[in-house]
């Protein structure tokens, strides 16, 4: 065997990190929602909590720039970015439509903690980003998996209640929509009417999966105009 001159130690040493930091980088950002068994969904428009941080951040998520000009995607990246990354991951399964006996009141927006102890910081009230909507607006349901619909349910912040104050509790929701059936497709879209409402509200959609008892629980930030 022969020794490392001088010259290969070095090389060595240089390439090793640069080959453990590529390999990093490649975990990061490889998306688990690529791989068709953990595939899932979100609501993309109005934007979810997790769904709006990551596409505005997620190939920026290290510049200090986000304290200051999105404070609550900051510390939501600060907890955990796999938060972001799991952006399609909100739900839990077998609840037999029982939502408020394992979703408990400030809990609403992480769909209970559904990723253990990643997502809770999308419970924490805040000058969340809205999506700038009226009072008759359009739901999108971007799904990779394409898993259908048993139903959605839409609901909407009663006037007086304060995203940036004020942690979110059923008691703070109107159901505003109930759908029917939607088979399996990637995109889903449906019309949703919440007349009396301006300003920052929080748009809470419930989505039964029809392959199997999987319930998504999603806040997305809404500015009634």
């Amino acid at each position: 065997m022969h020794a490392l001159t001088p010259t290969r130690r070095l090389t060595i040493r240089v390439i090793a990190p640069v080959l453990a930091g590529i390999v990093g980088l490649l975990a990061l950002f490889m998306s688990p929602w690529n791989d068709s068994a953990s595939a899932h969904g979100s609501m993309v428009d109005p934007a979810s909590r997790a769904y709006s941080c990551w596409d505005r951040w997620g190939d920026d998520h290290m510049n200090p720039a986000m304290e200051q000009e999105d404070p609550m995607c900051w510390q939501a990246f600060q907890e955990n970015p796999n938060t972001m990354w799991n952006w399609m991951s909100l739900f839990q399964e077998n609840l037999a439509g029982n939502w408020q006996s394992k979703i408990s009141n400030g809990n609403l927006c992480s769909a209970g903690d559904a990723q253990s102890g990643l997502a809770s910081s999308l419970d924490t009230p805040g000058e969340w980003t809205t999506t700038d909507i009226s009072s008759n607006f359009s739901m999108h349901l971007y799904d990779t998996a394409s898993h259908g619909a048993d139903f959605f349910e839409v609901y909407v912040t009663k006037q007086g209640f304060n995203p940036a104050t004020d942690a979110l509790g059923w008691d703070d929701l109107e159901l505003v929509e109930t759908t029917g059936s939607y088979a399996p497709a990637q995109d889903i879209t449906f019309d949703v009417s919440a007349p009396g409402r301006s300003g920052h509200h929080i748009v809470y959609t419930i989505w039964q999966a029809s392959h199997l008892d999987q319930t998504y629980f999603i806040c997305s930030d809404v500015n009634f105009t």
